[in-house]
């Protein structure tokens, strides 16, 4: 059997950072963890910013099948994007490579993190935005700006889930389902 010594330094680089961050991982102990030499690295990857872009991509393609199976095409749009979101946003929080990696962006601000924590955030962003071009179009909800809402949507919902949690118990999943029917689709007024 042969051994794909590529996906061996994915999922070693993978474990690296997420125990240690961007900055603190070497290619040295990538190669240690994958037990291969740092030249075989370097057959398949030029430095560590294209082998920690190879990552992110993957984690980007895996967080877009986590919000494409929480949709389903019988359920309304208000549905899917509260159950997409939530799922899109429970998986950044267990996943142990977005925690690492958002602490990292917080306390040290290295440039290359920040930059994949965006990169993240904009493929959240364009997920919501195209749900909610495709309800306008099917007139489920009114027209408005596809983008400001993707990002209010999206606010929402890391404030509910992460904001809030800092200083008050945990919303359950109902909780949060309720307080985005009420803010986004219902509103303020009487």
């Amino acid at each position: 059997m042969a051994i794909d010594r590529r996906k061996q330094i994915i999922e070693a680089a993978t474990s690296s950072f997420s125990l240690y961050g961007y900055k603190a991982t070497t290619i040295d102990q990538v190669a240690k963890l994958a037990n291969v030499g740092k030249g075989t690295i370097y057959t398949f990857f030029k430095n560590k910013e294209e082998l920690f872009d190879e990552i992110i991509n993957g984690l980007i393609i895996e967080m877009k099948a986590v919000a494409n199976e929480a949709v389903s095409h019988s359920d309304s749009f208000y549905e899917n994007v509260h159950r997409a979101l939530y799922r899109l946003l429970e998986f950044r929080k267990q996943h142990q490579l977005t925690i690492k990696l958002s602490q990292e962006a917080r306390d040290i601000g290295t440039p290359a993190v920040v930059e994949v924590m965006e990169k993240l955030e904009l493929a959240i962003l364009n997920f919501i935005k195209d749900k909610v071009v495709l309800a306008i179009k099917k007139g489920e909800i009114k027209e408005c700006d596809p983008e400001i809402t993707a990002f209010i949507m999206m606010k929402l919902y890391i404030a509910l889930i992460f904001d809030w949690e800092k200083k008050h118990k945990p919303l359950g999943k109902a909780e949060l389902s309720q307080l985005f029917e009420f803010y986004i689709f219902k509103g303020l007024s009487t």
